[in-house]
């Protein structure tokens, strides 16, 4: 692919604190630098903004840039993917998991800003969710359902204190009740296995929440799903673990199954599947693995 000469910068003004802003800036001065023409967005509403992306990307563009975190990148991909047009990063959140699996340097929107220029198009997997309330949604990372989806419900919940304090609070009040929750689990149409889990993740990418490995081998070019497992209702046991997954070492222990599918169906009464970090629909869901459903720009 040449440089782009033609690019939409989508920015979430609310990514990072507030951040973002500054961030887009910063590098649409430094893609202008680099002589290329941008059309900068940034919707009211995540509804507005895809039907900004939608309009600008069809009067003919070179790459969507996003400047925010992994929930702006989410929403891109509902638009972007199994089309032609590339993703460009430029990250400015909290987690930025879709930009540290691709190596996009974060902190630096100039440096962001020159991969869109001297990148290389890379094609990738997606993964989709299929809900059985009609959900549709594409996910770049990690889909998660379980103890982890417990604590994002409760964190969404609260409404103080700000920031990080919150999950942090909302994820001792969950450890407080602690339990393994009935899964029903069928990988590529086997059987359905009847489980109890702690939390269930299923990887495209390797990371979530902010680079936490939990799938530490997922590999977003080789068509299949990594599903982590994690059977422990012990708070002590489960406290130990955690600081495990930040190196992906956690999937040795004997609380950790593993397994590799293309599709995967997934059930637990109660329980909410988030995808990218954000809310996605009730479970049951179907869950798969779409091979080169992403063009994306990434470092040479």
């Amino acid at each position: 692919m040449n440089p782009p000469a033609r690019v939409t910068v989508l920015t979430n003004p609310a990514s990072g604190h507030g951040s973002a802003p500054h961030a887009a800036e910063r590098a649409i001065t430094q893609l202008h630098r680099r002589g290329v023409d941008v059309v900068a967005i940034a919707g009211r509403d995540a509804a507005h903004a895809r039907a900004l992306v939608e309009g600008t990307l069809e009067r003919g563009m070179d790459a969507l840039v996003v400047v925010g975190g992994d929930g702006i990148v989410s929403l891109a991909l509902q638009v972007l993917a199994r089309s032609d047009i590339p993703l460009g990063l430029v990250p400015a959140g909290t987690g930025n998991d879709h930009a540290r699996e691709f190596g996009i340097p974060t902190g630096a929107p100039e440096a962001a800003a020159d991969v869109i220029v001297d990148g290389i198009v890379d094609t990738v997997d997606l993964g989709r969710i299929a809900g059985a309330d009609g959900t549709d949604r594409w996910f770049g990372t990690v889909m998660a359902a379980g103890f982890d989806s417990l604590v994002t419900d409760r964190t969404n919940r609260m409404r103080w204190p700000h920031g990080r304090m919150r999950y942090n609070l909302a994820m001792v009040a969950e450890l407080s009740k602690l339990r393994l929750l009935p899964f029903r689990l069928s990988f590529d149409g086997a059987d359905e296995v009847a489980t109890e889990l702690t939390l269930a993740a299923f990887g495209n990418t390797r990371s979530y929440g902010g680079g936490m490995k939990i799938c530490p081998d997922a590999d977003p070019r080789d068509g299949q799903l990594d599903a982590t497992m994690v059977a422990s209702a012990s708070r002590s046991r489960l406290i130990r673990l955690f600081p495990t997954v930040f190196k992906g070492t956690h999937v040795a222990l004997d609380e950790v199954r593993t397994a590799r599918a293309r599709t995967i169906s997934v059930d637990s009464p109660g329980i909410n599947a988030y995808a990218d970090g954000e809310f996605v629909c009730p479970l049951p869901v179907e869950v798969s693995a779409v091979p080169n459903a992403l063009r994306i720009l990434r470092p040479a």
